[in-house]
């Protein structure tokens, strides 16, 4: 039997996220040690996906503002002089959030656990904290193309 404890949740989100960058950006990625909190006092957009059912919990995907920049120009084919405003920019990063849930969703269900998913939500500041309460699960993963940092949470729990 399945459980939340024996899931690799580093693989899929590694191997998701590399799927993500590759097909859909282009880029290369590489997953790397680092604590990740030297994001909290630059300007950062983060894109969350929650999901329920025999498994509840959220992933979310989080960059600083420049790189959302580049990540956006190099999904939509264009330069980054080019993104007018940050509609663009928070469609791109919820887009990609939606894609990391909706793997990881799938993964869930291919182990018993099936779940829904929610659809993306997206926020962005400087000094944002994010906590988590409750939670059986938190798996954070970094990820860097060329000097630009990509974080990827996951909290997740079931009822019993």
């Amino acid at each position: 039997m399945t459980t939340i404890n024996t899931l690799d949740l580093k693989s899929f989100v590694a191997n998701s996220i590399s799927k993500v960058f590759d097909t859909m950006l282009s880029l290369e990625i590489e997953a790397i040690d680092t604590d990740c909190r030297e994001n909290s006092d630059s300007n950062r957009i983060i894109g969350s996906v929650s999901f329920a059912g025999e498994v509840t919990g959220s992933v979310n995907i989080q960059v600083k503002d420049a790189f959302a920049h580049i990540l956006t120009a190099a999904m939509l084919g264009m330069d980054v002089e080019e993104i007018d405003g940050d509609e663009e920019v928070y469609d791109v990063i919820g887009e990609m959030s939606n894609m990391l849930g909706g793997d990881l969703k799938s993964r869930l269900c291919d182990a018993g656990l099936p779940c829904e998913l929610s659809i993306p939500s997206v926020m962005s500041g400087s000094n944002l904290k994010i906590e988590s309460f409750k939670w059986s699960r938190h798996e954070r993963s970094a990820f860097q193309h060329q000097q630009h940092t990509i974080l990827v949470e996951v909290y997740i729990k079931t009822d019993s």
